[in-house]
């Protein structure tokens, strides 16, 4: 049956009606949805900014220098790499007019967000049905960076264009522009250009860039891993002529510029040369830069201080190249290695100029060279015995002794080998190292005066060291290379006691001085007293139990040993080894042991081993300061 005409006109009124109130509905629903993502992006890119601003501030890598302004290490970024800032002043306009060029032509014209480069990006994503373009900004990028991670996904680039818009409010474009050419990572774990720049060209001062180094850094970005001329040099190569051409078309470079850059043939910068590791001196850098400022390690690391140590590279060098010698160390025990640290002093104004933690240390291991856990031994009789002695006036170096065994209550010292002289100067006693003497000596001298001159010399006591036991260096704590060589420096100085460190000055990444040391010095023995300790101590190298540590030029110093005293081992077997001597210039702590010492790990030598590497150290360490 054939439905009359005006029925037909009427439904096809009605079908049409209906679509344009669906079409109306979903204009609205379509308002509302991008009304509430422009919400959304406003209030999500605001409040993350807002909230973070702390991560506008870039970690970038202290550096921490020798005492002849050199860099030992540029310290690495946690879980990231090495990133050293520089302002948008210090940066060639060429580097800047190239890298906007080449990542975001309409950088300054935008708001954060390029529409040509996004409807771009649309087209030729639908086109090959995936997201393989972004169409990002400087800006963009910037944000994804910071807050971001690089999922390819719309609701990650929908936070990222409204970071980047919030961005734009917050900071002008040049703050922008300068965060971007510090943040961007460029392959080989450097971020920023000037790392780029010292990794690839060594060139350190930006403005000294050439045409095709610029060229170079500014194609890294799109591919930091594919495009760095050392990972992979042809695809770096085939990057380069592509910018060079992009300069080119919008003037930044001449024809023949863009010739010549590309010719230029691309040489890694040779290798520095090798310095001393100092991974021991640098822990203790950091701990000392930590307390003299207040400022944490971690942001010590990250906040791009220059930390000046005192350090003496040759000294430093010296030290470590003797601890890579295993003849010349005691044998190592059935489980563990013999260990070693040891520590040098300019006594003249307390810098500590080489310091090893260990034969072999990396970071994070033991610092033994600063560790208070270990037993000096007759290496603390000048400090507890016969520095006080001859303080107090009542005796001097040609003073009798007795030299018998005595018993003190239930403590008994006894003598090595138990041989007596009977009677003995107190030189003698202290180049024989023998015990008895010294125990008397102080136990005439005094407890209480013992222990306050001790504390002059920078080594403070327990209540548990008020025994007579601590003039065979038998301490309840025990004492650090460190100290030892902190103490025997008021002897090398001629009676002053000057605080040991290791850090001359901090600066920010400002260069505004944090922090430098004063040295401070205060007599606390007499010149007296110092005279006679170092004649005798010059006895001990010469005559005595320090033989090995002799020179060719006047040492001083004296030898240290405890005893393992364990059942069913050698009676020779030791513990702990020392050896803390002083020159003209320098004064030095050696020790000798294992972390663990028992049955399976103990020493088999003496103390001569310590003197030995003493000298071994200090001639080579002297004489390299000398040059």
């Amino acid at each position: 049956m054939r439905l009359p005409r005006n029925y037909t006109i009427r439904g096809r009124r009605l079908a049409a009606l209906r679509f344009l109130h669906r079409l109306f509905d979903v204009m609205v629903l379509a308002a509302i949805l991008a009304l509430i993502a422009l919400f959304y992006m406003c209030e999500y890119g605001r409040f993350t900014v807002h909230r973070h601003p702390d991560i506008l501030i870039l970690p970038e890598s202290s550096v921490i220098a020798a005492s002849d302004g050199t860099p030992l290490r540029e310290i690495p970024l946690p879980g990231s790499g090495y990133r050293l800032t520089a302002k948008l002043q210090e940066m060639p306009e060429l580097l800047i007019k190239t890298i906007i060029a080449v990542e975001d032509r309409r950088f300054y014209d935008h708001d954060g967000l390029d529409y040509k480069g996004i409807l771009r990006a649309v087209v030729n994503n639908s086109a090959r049905m995936r997201l393989s373009e972004g169409g990002s900004s400087i800006t963009q990028q910037l944000a994804r960076n910071l807050y971001l991670n690089r999922d390819r996904t719309l609701f990650r680039k929908l936070n990222e264009a409204a970071i980047a818009v919030a961005m734009e409010k917050r900071l002008s474009k040049n703050e922008i522009l300068e965060l971007y050419l510090n943040e961007i990572y460029m392959g080989r774990g450097e971020y920023g250009v000037k790392s780029a720049a010292e990794r690839y060209f060594g060139v350190s001062e930006l403005r000294r860039l050439e045409i095709w180094q610029i060229a170079i850094l500014a194609g890294i970005p799109k591919g930091p891993s594919v495009y760095n001329p050392v990972d992979n040099a042809k695809r770096s190569l085939d990057r380069r002529r592509l910018v060079l051409g992009v300069m080119r078309r919008d003037g930044l470079i001449t024809d023949s510029e863009m010739r010549e850059a590309a010719r230029r043939k691309y040489e890694p910068p040779g290798e520095a040369e090798s310095g001393p590791s100092a991974v021991s001196y640098m822990e203790a850098s950091l701990r000392e830069a930590s307390r003299v400022t207040g400022i944490s390690a971690n942001e010590l690391r990250t906040g791009g201080y220059l930390i000046e140590t005192a350090m003496n590279k040759g000294a430093q060098s010296a030290l470590e190249k003797a601890f890579s010698r295993k003849e010349l160390f005691p044998p190592d025990g059935k489980s563990s290695k013999a260990e070693a640290a040891m520590v040098i002093m300019n006594h003249h104004n307390g810098e500590i100029v080489a310091m090893m933690g260990g034969r072999s240390p990396r970071e994070g291991d033991l610092n033994r060279a600063v560790l208070d856990a270990r037993q000096p031994g007759s290496a603390f009789k000048p400090i507890i015995v016969y520095g006080p002695a001859l303080e107090s006036g009542r005796f001097t170096p040609d003073s009798v002794l007795p030299d018998r065994p005595y018993a003190y209550g239930s403590y008994r010292p006894e003598n090595i080998n138990n041989a007596y002289a009977g009677k003995l100067t107190m030189s003698a006693a202290l180049r024989k190292s023998a015990n008895a003497p010294a125990v008397w000596l102080l136990r005439q001298t005094g407890l209480a005066y013992a222990r306050q001159f001790a504390s002059k010399l920078g080594i403070e006591l327990t209540d548990e060291d008020n025994n007579l036991s601590i003039a065979l260096g038998g301490l309840h704590k025990g004492v650090s290379p460190l100290k030892m060589a902190q103490a025997y420096s008021v002897f090398a100085s001629g009676g002053n006691y000057r605080e040991a460190y290791t850090v001359r000055r901090i600066t920010d990444r400002h260069g505004i001085l944090l922090y430098e040391h004063v040295p401070a010095a205060s007599r606390v023995i007499s010149t007296r007293t110092v005279g006679e300790m170092t004649a005798m101590l010059r006895t001990v190298v010469q005559e005595g139990t320090g033989i090995k540590a002799r020179m060719n030029r006047p040492v001083a110093g004296k030898t240290g040993t405890t005893e393992l005293d364990l059942p069913g081992t050698d009676r020779k077997a030791n513990r702990d080894i020392w050896f803390v001597g002083y020159t003209p210039e320098w004064t030095a702590a050696v020790w000798m042991g294992f972390d663990r010492t028992d049955r399976d790990n103990y020493m088999t030598t003496g103390s001569g081993a310590a003197a030995a590497l003493f000298a071994r150290v200090m001639e080579p360490a002297l004489r390299q300061a000398r040059r």
